[in-house]
C-alpha cells in the first residue's frame, strides 16, 4: 500500500479525483475520508482543548464540506463545536443538518452584517479551523470572504488572549494559491495545515510556506488509482527516512558500513574538511579517510583523531594536478568518495579534478584525450572510481571541463546551490530559483546524475524521474559550512550502501532536521553556527532508530 507523502499540482489532484469517482470512489465518501482525517489530527494534536472546543469558518466548496464533517465527528466526541458559514451552502445541505442533530451550533454570515456573532464565537473557541477556501480560489479576496479573514488575521495580530489559540487550515489556508503559492494579504497565518491526500504545490513555495505552520497529510481513500500510482514526486519525512536507513547488526564491524574517501580542503578552507568528515561518520560510515593538500594535516589531524588521513600534493596549499594520481592509487577501499568541500578555484585543482575522472589528455585513464567516451567506453574508464558525491567548489571546477557529466559514475551525486546550479547550467539564479523543481528533474535528466537543488524546501531529482521535496525552509541552515555538513552526510551514506538518490533524500531530511534542532536548541536561527548542525545530528539519528 502506498504509504510515501506524494506531491500534485491542482490539475493532477483533478485528474486523480475524477479517476477515482469513475472508478466507484466518490466525491461524497472522498468527502467524508477527509473530514473523518481533519478530525482525527485535530483531536490528537490538540485535546487540551476540547472543553473550550472549535469553531469552523465554511465556506461553500469541498473544504466546506470537509469541515463541516470533521465538526460533526469533534461532536460525537465530546467537543464543543460550531460552524460559521462564510459562504452560501445549499438550503438543503445533509451535512449541515447532520452537524446540528450532533449538538453543533451553526450560524450564516447573512445573518451577522455587523459580524458580530463571529467577534463572539472568536472570543470563545480556542481551535479554528479554516475551511473557507480551497484549490479553486482565484486572487485576490473580495467582499465578505476576505473581511472574516482580515477580521480573524487582526485579532491575531492584536495578540488577543481569549478565544482562538490555535488555527488549522483545511488542505491550505484560505487565500494561498494552490498551485503557486502567491496569498491574499488577508490570509490567516495557520499553525497546522491538514491537507488532503497530497501535498498541493503551492504549500512548499513562498508566501505559502510560511503560512501553512506545519502540514500534515491525511488520506481520502486513494489506493490502486492508475493516475494517483503513476505520481512520481514525493514530499521527505521520517518515515520515508527511516525506511533506507541501513541496518547495524550486532554483529557488524567497521567494514560493515563502509568507507568514505573525503577528498577535501585548501589553506583558505580547512574547517569544510572536519564538517564533511564528522557528518560521515555521524551518520555511520565505518571508516574514514581525508584526503587533503599535505600542508593542512598539522592543524587538522589533533581535532579529528578518529579519521585516518591521505596527504596529497598541493601547490601553495591547494590540491596539485598530480594529486589525481595519488588518489587512482588509494581506491581500494573506499566505496563512496566526496569531492569538493574547501577545493578552492586554482587551475591545478581543476585540472587534479579533470585527471582524476578521466577527462584531461594528462590522465593515466583517459587514452582518448579530450573526445567524448560512448557509454561502454566510458564504463570501462570509471570502473576505477567509487560512487560520487561533488559539492561546493568541485561543482563549480566541473563546470569549466567540457562534457564532465558524461565523465562521471552514474549515478552520481551533485549537491548545487543556485549559484553553483547556474554555473553547471548557464541559466540565471533568478531563472532557477523562479522553476526550482522543473530544473531540477529536467538536468537530472539530461546529466544522468542525481541532482540535489539546495535551499528553502531543498529538491532531490534522479535521472529516472523520481523527485523529492524536503519540507523545511529555515534560516538556520543559511550560514557558511553547512552545505559541507550536508554532503558529508550523504557521502556517510552511500558509503555504507545507500543507493544515489536514497542516500541524497535521506541526508537532506537529517540535515534539514538537525537545522531545526539546533535552532531550538540555542532558541534562534541567526547563532547556528555548521557545527551547531552536525552536533544536533545525533539527535535526529536518535529518533530514527
Amino acid at each position: 500500500m502506498e504509504t510515501q507523502v506524494k506531491f500534485v499540482t491542482v490539475s493532477e489532484m483533478q485528474a486523480i479525483e475524477r479517476e477515482a469517482d469513475a472508478s466507484g470512489l466518490s466525491y461524497a465518501q472522498m468527502m467524508e475520508n477527509a473530514g473523518q482525517g481533519l478530525a482525527e489530527v485535530t483531536s490528537e494534536r490538540y485535546p487540551d482543548f476540547r472543553e473550550q472546543g472549535v469553531l469552523g469558518l465554511v465556506g461553500s466548496g469541498n473544504n466546506g464540506g470537509d469541515t463541516l464533517i470533521a465538526l460533526e465527528r469533534l461532536a460525537e466526541w465530546g467537543w464543543s463545536v460550531a460552524a460559521y458559514l462564510v459562504r452560501p451552502r445549499p438550503m438543503d445541505d445533509p451535512l449541515i443538518a447532520r452537524l446540528r442533530s450532533a449538538g453543533g451550533e451553526i450560524f450564516s454570515i447573512e445573518q451577522d452584517a455587523s459580524l458580530a456573532q463571529l467577534d463572539a464565537w472568536l472570543g470563545r473557541f480556542a481551535v479554528l479551523l479554516d475551511g473557507v477556501l480551497g484549490t479553486g480560489m482565484r486572487l485576490p479576496l473580495q467582499g465578505k470572504v476576505a473581511e472574516v479573514l482580515e477580521k480573524v488575521r487582526q485579532r491575531e495580530r492584536r495578540g488577543v488572549k481569549a478565544g482562538i489559540q490555535i488555527v488549522v487550515a483545511v488542505d491550505l489556508p484560505s487565500g494561498v494559491d494552490a498551485e503557486s503559492g502567491a496569498a491574499a494579504p488577508e490570509t490567516i497565518p495557520a499553525d497546522l495545515t491538514v491537507t488532503m491526500a497530497a501535498v498541493k504545490s503551492g504549500l512548499l513555495r513562498f508566501p505559502a510556506c510560511s503560512l501553512a505552520g506545519e502540514v500534515r497529510v491525511v488520506g481520502i481513500g486513494l489506493t490502486t488509482q492508475p493516475t494517483w500510482l503513476a505520481v512520481r514526486r514525493r514530499v521527505a519525512d521520517a518515515e520515508m527516512v527511516r525506511a533506507v536507513l541501513p541496518p547495524r547488526p550486532p554483529d557488524a564491524n567497521k567494514g560493515t558500513f563502509g568507507t568514505t574517501l573525503v577528498v577535501a580542503g585548501s589553506v583558505n578552507y580547512t574547517g569544510a574538511v572536519l564538517l564533511a568528515g564528522k557528518a560521515a561518520f555521524r551518520v555511520g560510515s565505518g571508516l574514514l579517510t581525508l584526503a587533503i593538500p599535505a600542508p593542512l594535516h598539522a592543524a587538522l589531524a589533533g581535532h579529528f583523531v578518529e579519521s585516518t588521513w591521505l596527504l596529497l600534493p598541493h601547490d601553495m596549499g591547494v590540491i596539485a594536478a598530480e594529486a589525481a594520481d595519488v588518489l587512482l592509487e588509494n581506491l581500494e577501499r573506499p566505496t563512496a568518495m566526496l569531492l569538493g568541500p574547501g577545493f578552492g578555484l586554482e587551475d591545478t585543482t581543476k585540472e587534479f579534478l579533470a585527471r582524476l575522472i578521466g577527462a584531461s589528455p594528462h590522465s593515466r585513464r583517459a587514452s582518448m584525450g579530450f573526445a567524448v567516451p560512448s557509454s561502454k567506453e566510458a564504463a570501462v574508464e570509471r570502473a576505477a572510481l567509487p560512487p560520487l558525491v561533488i559539492d561546493a567548489d568541485g561543482l563549480k571546477l566541473l563546470g569549466r571541463i567540457p562534457h564532465w557529466q558524461n565523465y562521471l559514475p552514474a549515478p552520481a551525486v551533485l549537491t548545487p546551490h543556485p549559484g553553483e546550479m547556474a554555473i553547471l547550467t548557464g541559466l540565471s539564479v533568478a531563472e532557477i530559483q523562479a522553476n526550482r523543481l522543473e530544473i531540477a528533474e529536467r538536468f537530472a535528466t539530461q546529466w544522468g546524475h542525481v541532482v540535489v537543488l539546495k535551499g528553502a524546501n531543498t529538491v532531490v531529482a534522479a535521472a529516472d524521474g523520481q523527485t523529492t521535496i524536503i519540507p523545511v525552509a529555515t534560516a538556520a541552515l543559511a550560514r557558511a559550512g553547512t552545505g559541507d555538513v550536508l554532503c558529508g552526510l550523504i557521502a556517510g551514506l552511500r558509503s555504507q550502501g545507500v543507493n544515489a538518490y536514497q542516500s541524497a533524500v535521506a541526508g537532506c531530511w537529517i540535515h534539514a532536521q538537525a537545522g531545526l534542532r539546533a535552532a531550538a536548541l540555542l532558541g534562534n536561527t541567526a547563532s547556528v553556527l555548521a557545527g551547531d548542525v552536525l552536533e544536533a545530528v545525533t539527535g535526529v539519528m536518535s529518533e530514527l532508530k
